[in-house]
């Protein structure tokens, strides 16, 4: 392997010595480990037939075998994706958002869809996002996919085709995305069919609405008889009567749910009173409902009024439900389409931005977790997201050895693991795509 900050031999066994790792990401603390006020702590890794054979404290003096010297650069899990919309990936040259705004990508997707998802368009762009993601250091995805009508007869078949493809290399886990108001029709128990079918999560969109409680009740009934779990949208605007996490929340200890059950986005709760916030904060928490931000793509999207600069940062409570002990990850979302014209799939570039965009830091604390264990737990992956002994040497190692230098860089150099083997970290080529967008992507600017 080439190209990375340092060189980690083929071998079955070596060290990877003066590794610095959020402690927050350890299974536990070796013994003499010391952790820095800001939760960082620097250790040495046996790494042997590709799993992490040992954690320890720093020896002065290393005992034979191959050893590779991170000079106290940062090592992390694979990082875990847990909301995206790979279906609706890299399509912004050819249905680029006119204004920037919800409605307008609503609008755009639509169309787009419409003219062109066929299984080949919506195959080749998933699989490049995905080998994005493999590059950047991703080992598990859970994205969206657009059931309405026909679409999910041309999608989930594309999708559990790629999840063949991708394993070993990123586990992938897909979510039904229809409003949730299918849920009432006949076309909503097919589609629970067809996602228990292909092991996958029930979802909507859950707007509100007049019947959103009985709405909410046969979703979860359909996925109790699946053994589904579940993942909504909700409340992905500043609308301050945009309350449908807490009827989910309500649903949920009504119906005694006991699937998983996560909730994205949740904006509108940052502009609600602070009673109505409380009372869904504990809602919320007593629900079990773990909450996904997706910061990225809500501060595109949210507050955009044009010729007015934006005033709200579009992002959800994430503090105010750690403090509940509700879970909290953060996620890429959409990535180069109507709804956000940007992104790589890169985990680290969501952390950072998360980091900055909600204030997770001083203190880090656990926010490290949101891009790693608490996903992988969402996604039932427990070999997943943390570091200790016996876990798979599944490892991203950085050059960057405390946080502002590894969040004030891309990390372009760093070196992805898979079981305990250097990867190639080339990323495929935008070209690859010109003819499914018509040639936009470089017309466009000629």
């Amino acid at each position: 392997m080439t190209g990375g900050f340092v060189t980690v031999p083929g071998a079955n066994a070596y060290w990877l010595r003066n590794a610095t790792v959020p402690a927050a990401l350890l299974t536990g603390l070796p013994p003499g480990g010391q952790v820095s006020a800001d939760g960082l702590v620097i250790v040495d890794l046996a790494i042997r037939d590709g799993r992490i054979a040992a954690v320890v404290a720093p020896v002065a003096e290393p005992g034979p075998g191959l050893h590779v010297d991170l000079q106290r650069g940062q090592v992390w899990p694979c990082l875990i994706d847990v909301h995206t919309h790979l279906d609706k990936g890299h399509t912004w040259e050819r249905a680029p958002n006119p204004d920037g705004t919800f409605d307008a990508a609503i609008r755009t997707v639509t169309e787009d869809r419409a003219a062109h998802w066929s299984a080949e368009d919506v195959r080749r762009r998933m699989d490049f996002g995905l080998r994005c993601s493999f590059a950047h250091g991703t080992r598990a995805v859970r994205t969206h996919l657009d059931s309405m009508g026909p679409q999910a007869a041309i999608t989930w078949p594309v999708f559990e085709r790629l999840r063949k493809e991708w394993a070993g290399r990123v586990e992938l886990q897909a979510v039904s995305l229809v409003p949730l108001h299918v849920f009432g029709t006949r076309e909503g128990e097919e589609l629970a069919d067809r996602v228990a079918a292909a092991s996958g999560i029930l979802g909507a969109v859950g707007y509100m609405s007049p019947q959103i409680d009985a709405l909410l009740d046969r979703m979860l009934d359909l996925a109790t008889e699946r053994g589904l779990d579940v993942d909504l949208h909700c409340d992905e605007s500043g609308d301050i009567g945009a309350r449908a996490l807490s009827h989910l929340a309500r649903a949920v200890v009504r119906r005694r749910f006991r699937g998983r059950v996560a909730c994205g986005h949740c904006c509108s709760l940052a502009v609600q009173p602070p009673d109505a916030v409380a009372e869904t904060l504990d809602l919320v928490a007593e629900a079990g409902i773990s909450v996904i931000s997706l910061p990225m793509c809500n501060l595109y999207l949210q507050d955009r009024v044009p010729g007015r600069t934006p005033r709200r940062r579009g992002v959800t409570l994430v503090h105010e439900f750690a403090a509940r002990s509700v879970r909290v990850a953060v996620a890429s979302d959409n990535c180069r389409d109507a709804f956000y014209g940007f992104g790589d799939h890169d985990m680290l570039e969501v952390f950072r931005e998360a980091t900055r965009i909600c204030h997770l830091d001083r203190p880090y604390g656990d926010w490290p977790r949101a891009v790693t264990t608490t996903p992988a737990d969402l996604m039932g992956l427990a070999l997943a997201g943390r570091i200790g002994p016996g876990m798979p040497a599944d490892l991203v190692l950085f050059e960057g050895r405390t946080w502002s230098e590894l969040l004030s860089r891309p990390q372009a150099d760093r070196v992805v693991l898979r079981n305990g083997t250097a990867i190639e970290r080339g990323l495929p080529d935008y070209r690859e795509l010109d003819d499914l967008l018509g040639g936009r992507s470089w017309n466009a600017s000629c």
